[in-house]
Formats: structure tokens, sequence, C-alpha cells
């Protein structure tokens, strides 16, 4: 290479100039913080408000962007129903499975079946603790939309399938009751995993969720273990 001549492709005349990576990231980011805002102001609407009684543009309105930002970031307002109920679930946007979760791995490193359930009613306290108003939400909004009633039959399986998971877990599946199938148990955990008990419990009934969690751990060991189970 001669002297004076600089490495590296040089710009065609006119050319636009290449694309700074930071500002790509400050885009990302902005848009990341609007789509927040977004499903914060959602949220609070469709619980306040509920489903039908919640536009787009009070979605907007309230998060302070056009009503055009929040079509073109989440689409139909059924869409958008659905993310705040997987962000309640989950706790936060990113793209983690609830089964992979910190939150969640101490069902997995339990080394009991009682220590199992103990942990599996720690997560059930967790999501009925900031989810349980949004999933009465969806519920009462199922009533009237048709799109939302495919969203609460996708939560009723996806809980369902969460409720599997758990008396699948070998430590459990080996000390269920005698009698009780896999099948049956998963129905009955099903039952006590649902939400709405801890805002039947704690919200309505005033139960500290301490001790609403102790109740709750106490009938899965009940309900499910063998007597003699640990």
């Amino acid at each position: 290479m001669g002297e004076g001549v600089k490495s590296g492709r040089s710009r065609p005349p006119g050319a636009a100039p290449a694309r700074r990576p930071y500002s790509s990231t400050v885009r990302a980011e902005g848009a990341r913080r609007t789509r927040a805002a977004i499903v914060e102001a959602a949220t609070a609407l469709f619980i306040g408000r509920g489903y039908d009684g919640t536009s787009l543009a009070d979605v907007a309105e309230a998060a302070g962007v056009s009503r055009p930002t929040v079509a073109s970031a989440f689409g139909a307002k059924a869409a958008l129903l659905s993310r705040v109920l997987d962000q309640a679930l989950a706790g936060d946007d990113d793209p983690v499975p609830v089964r992979d979760r910190p939150w969640f791995r101490p069902v997995w490193e339990a080394t009991t079946p009682g220590g199992v359930l103990d942990a599996y009613a720690d997560v059930c306290l967790l999501i009925g603790g900031r989810a349980g108003h949004v999933i009465e939400a969806v519920r009462r909004a199922s009533d009237s939309a048709p799109e939302a009633a495919e969203l609460w039959e996708s939560f009723l399986r996806t809980r369902r399938a969460g409720a599997a998971m758990v008396v699948e877990h070998e430590l459990v599946a080996a000390a269920l009751r005698p009698g009780l199938t896999v099948q049956t148990a998963g129905d009955v955990l099903w039952t006590l995993n649902d939400p709405d008990l801890y805002v039947s419990l704690v919200e309505r009934q005033g139960w500290p969720p301490e001790a609403f969690r102790s109740w709750l751990a106490d009938s899965m060991r009940t309900l499910l273990l063998d007597d003699d189970a640990g």
C-alpha cells in the first residue's frame, strides 16, 4: 500500500454517511421505552375501565404518544391485551419462558416433593400479586369480545400446562397420594394455581401474603402428596 493512501474502502461520491452504531442503539432504547409506557398505560386502563371501555386512543393519550404509534407498536387492541397479560405474568418483556426464569428455578432445584410444591406456591404468590387484576380483566373481556375469549382460553391452557409440569416433576410424580393419577393431580393443582385465589384471599379478605402462601403450600401438600412424602 502506497504511502499516504488510507486503508479501508472510500465512500462513493454522494453516498449516505455510514450509520453510527450508537444511533441505532439510541433508537432501539427509545422504542423500548415507548412500548413500556404503552403497556403500563394499557394495563391501568384495562383494569380500571375494562377492555370494552378502553380504546387505542385512550391508551395513546395515557402513554403520551399518538394513536398511530400504539397501532404501529402492537397492532390491534387484542394484541395489546395479550402483551399486557404476558408481561404481567412474566414480570418483564424479555422473551424467556416462565420455566426458565430465575424465580421459577427453585421448583427445579428442590430436593423433596414437598420442597417442589413449596417453591411452586412461591411462584403462585408472585404471579397472583402482580397479574391477578390483569387476569380478571381478561376474563371479563372474554364475555363480550371473541378475540379476548381466545386469549382467555389460551391462558387457561397455559395454566393447566404449568400445573402438569409440576406434578410430572419426578419427585412429585413418585410421591402422589395412593390412587391419585398424574392427570387428576394436574387438575387439582390447576385449581390451586388460579391467581384469583390470591386476589380473593389477600386483597379482598385481607390475608397477609405469607399466610396465603403457607395455606397454599399446605393445601398442595395435603391434596397431592402421600402422607409419608417429604
